[in-house]
């Protein structure tokens, strides 16, 4: 078939071929397995490794609470005086430390703070994985793209080519401009070039956020509405104080006031109380031993430790304080980048990249037809080239100002209702 098309005098089976060639890797590319972002969130749900560190701290904060509330053990001891026979005294008695001051209390309210830190940590984990991974499957799209049009500038180029050495056989254009296409043709070729390697890497690190060491998709897929619009900003100013990062913060507040107040109580010396029995074997008598043990808080009455967790929830505070200054920051300034970057794409859509592309086609008939020159034809293409460039530059920022919301807020469509 393609001899048939190629024909000898007949361009439009060379062009046709060649479009039949570049079209070759993007139907064997949809052939491939395609990852759609449910599946990437559901795949890094379940193998991402810091998630799962992030889990085993509910287990340990579980086990450190049980192990606060467990009672001190009893103490046996033995003791013998005057080693030599006939004259030994022996005795055998139980010791019990009570805590007093409510200590097994305090310690308690500070293991179940760090349950609830946990699992807000958990959360927040989840937060930034989900963020990680639409952030690398928007970048993954965005390579797609950027590989599209740079196979759509190659066919440009190709077709420039083309038309400038069927006017230069026929007389009506100079080698020279024969040149020129031949060098926008390599540059095109290039930036092909870069574009494969970028969706390469695109989707290794997507692999890599959900928790597979290679890709094993051939290409992406968005489903549906994937870029939701941009969220309220009222809206989500006032949902800031229900975020886990500031979730976080006020219960760190609550653990460092939990932990003043344990070493507070551990002011208060504990009592001993042990009991026993003394056998004398020179009087061949056996009598009851009773003691009482409690600690005179005369140098040590924990007073830097209580200093130092006073200072720690004041610190708490402050932090509480910085981490909302700065997520409000973030919020409004991803916001406006959204916002900015949202309607940069959509002017593109409408107007810019049509007329770019209408002033190449329009061009390149023109220099057909003897009406421009070629550096018309150039100046174009790279226009056009460059609108794609900015437009998948203004895609890419419009998809890191939701990361950055998703990370905050998580799932932005239940954050903004």
């Amino acid at each position: 078939m393609f001899r048939t098309l190629d024909r000898p005098g007949t361009g439009r089976g060379r062009i046709l071929l060649t479009l039949v060639l570049l079209a070759l890797p993007s139907v064997a590319l949809a052939q491939g397995p395609v990852l759609t972002l449910d599946n990437a969130l559901r795949t890094a749900q379940a193998n991402n490794p810091e998630l799962a560190v992030a889990r085993w701290g509910i287990d340990i904060a579980e086990g450190e609470r049980r192990q606060a509330g467990v009672l001190p053990n009893p103490e046996l001891s033995w003791e013998v005086e005057d080693t030599r026979n006939g004259s030994q005294t022996t005795t055998v008695s139980v010791s019990q430390m009570f805590e007093l001051g409510g200590k097994r209390g305090a310690r308690l309210g500070v293991a179940g703070r760090d349950s609830e830190l946990a699992g807000l940590e958990l959360e927040r984990q989840g937060n930034a994985l989900r963020a990680e991974v639409i952030g690398a499957f928007e970048a993954a799209v965005q390579a797609q793209q950027g590989l599209q049009l740079a196979e759509q500038s190659l066919r440009l180029s190709e077709r420039a080519l083309q038309v400038v050495q069927g006017r230069v056989k026929a007389g009506s254009a100079s080698p020279v401009e024969a040149t020129r296409a031949q060098v926008q043709l390599s540059e095109v070729r290039l930036e092909l070039g870069r574009a494969e390697q970028a969706l390469t890497v695109a989707y290794q690190q997507l692999a890599a956020a959900t928790g597979a060491p290679m890709a094993e998709f051939s290409r992406v897929e968005s489903v549906g509405k994937q870029e939701p619009d941009v969220p309220s900003r009222t809206q989500l100013l006032e949902r800031l104080e229900q975020t886990p990062d500031m979730r976080l913060a006020r219960t760190q507040i609550d653990q460092t006031d939990a932990a003043l107040n344990l070493a507070r109580r551990q002011r208060i010396p504990d009592l001993t109380v042990s009991v026993g029995s003394q056998y004398d074997e020179a009087e061949r008598e056996r009598v009851n031993v009773v003691g009482l043990s409690l600690p005179i808080p005369l140098f040590d009455r924990n007073q830097g430790n209580i200093l130092a967790a006073a200072r720690r929830a004041d610190q708490a505070r402050d932090q509480r304080n910085g981490a909302e200054l700065r997520l409000r920051s973030e919020v409004i300034q991803a916001l406006a980048q959204w916002s900015t970057a949202a309607q940069e794409v959509q002017d593109f859509d409408r107007s810019i990249l049509p007329s770019a592309q209408q002033a190449v086609d329009a061009a390149t008939r023109g220099f057909e037809r003897g009406k421009f020159a070629f550096l018309d034809v150039l100046d174009a293409q790279r226009t056009l080239v460059a609108a794609r460039l900015q437009y998948l530059q203004a895609q890419a920022q419009r998809s890191e100002a939701r990361v950055r919301l998703e990370r905050i807020f998580g799932d932005l469509s239940l954050a903004s209702r």
